[in-house]
């Protein structure tokens, strides 16, 4: 089992970046195998974009993986992203993870110029316009239904090759089939129940069978919002607290988080691992920097030592 951790995002007044420099420079020195981050480009969340704040994360630290889960790639231009996350992977000297998603028919996909009737097929095609922008050719020529491009030349390219870890979200069926068809790992994500993570796992693990690959070379992870307290009452108020933050008042989203003493979340926390997660990402969600860090060192002390 391993076990990653969030950096916080919230950027309310000025940015701390003194906080989260210490913050992701702690993650590393207690052995957390990455930090990660989540998109919001659209919300009432002051939520700071999260290829700079791993850009940023980058130079703070020497090991620790970073990984962004999930951008709504079908939101972006492919060769702009395709273009940032080369980046922010040398920066980091290949130390990269994106999760990538086309996102719901919820979204505001009219912001974006984009059309709400095929935005499913140009997510798709634009990630096989970002793995050829990656791949180790100098110029590149992609005729699709949505994009068009003779001889473009691509430079630099990734460190890690063919391209960074390419990690999937979704929930659907048609979209974890997606998942498994081109992308590299599988990530549950936070606003998702245990019990519907198992259900996707199961569908994961039909996929990897039908469409011939090897388990052992897809990895499966889940992203759990939590908060550690003493007192489980106040517990509850702080969790529910963080996740309206993030999400407003989405429904369903109080029944996703664990939270309590140490023991219950780590009770919930091996739920997760029983369940099929091979990677967890821890998610307090504290209303600071200090909040976090201070979730983060009872995770590392009390929490993840009942669980290895």
């Amino acid at each position: 089992m391993r076990f990653s951790i969030s950096i916080p995002q919230f950027d309310t007044g000025s940015f701390d970046a003194d906080g989260v420099r210490a913050y992701v420079r702690r993650a590393e020195e207690l052995g957390f195998v990455g930090g990660w981050t989540l998109e919001q480009t659209i919300g009432s969340s002051p939520i700071i974009a999260p290829l700079e704040l791993l850009a940023y994360a980058a130079a703070c630290t020497t090991h620790l993986r970073l990984g962004v889960a999930v951008l709504v790639a079908s939101q972006h231009d492919p060769l702009q992203l395709a273009s940032a996350v080369t980046a922010v992977d040398r920066l980091s000297h290949g130390r990269l993870d994106i999760g990538v998603a086309p996102g719901g028919g919820f979204r505001n996909f009219a912001a974006f110029g984009v059309d709400k009737q095929t935005f499913i097929a140009s997510f798709t095609e634009g990630l096989d316009l970002m793995k050829l922008a990656w791949s180790d050719d100098e110029r590149i020529t992609f005729h699709g239904r949505f994009r068009d491009v003779d001889d473009l030349a691509i430079q630099p390219k990734p460190v890690q090759r063919p391209h960074p870890p390419i990690w999937f979200g979704g929930h659907a069926p048609a979209a974890l089939a997606r998942a498994v068809r081109h992308g590299d790992a599988f990530l549950g994500a936070g606003s998702s129940t245990t019990a519907a993570f198992a259900e996707a796992v199961t569908i994961i693990h039909r996929e990897l069978g039908i469409q011939g690959k090897d388990p052992a070379g897809y990895t499966i992870g889940k992203r759990v919002y939590l908060m550690i307290d003493d007192d489980r009452d106040r517990a509850h108020k702080r969790v529910q607290a963080g996740l309206h933050r993030i999400y407003g008042e989405m429904k369903g989203i109080d029944a996703v988080p664990v939270w309590g003493p140490p023991d219950e979340v780590a009770a919930g926390l091996r739920a997760v691992a029983e369940a099929g997660a091979e990677m967890i990402l821890l998610n307090p969600v504290g209303d600071d920097v200090a909040a976090d860090r201070e979730q983060m060192e009872r995770l590392a002390t009390e929490v993840i030592p009942q669980l290895t």
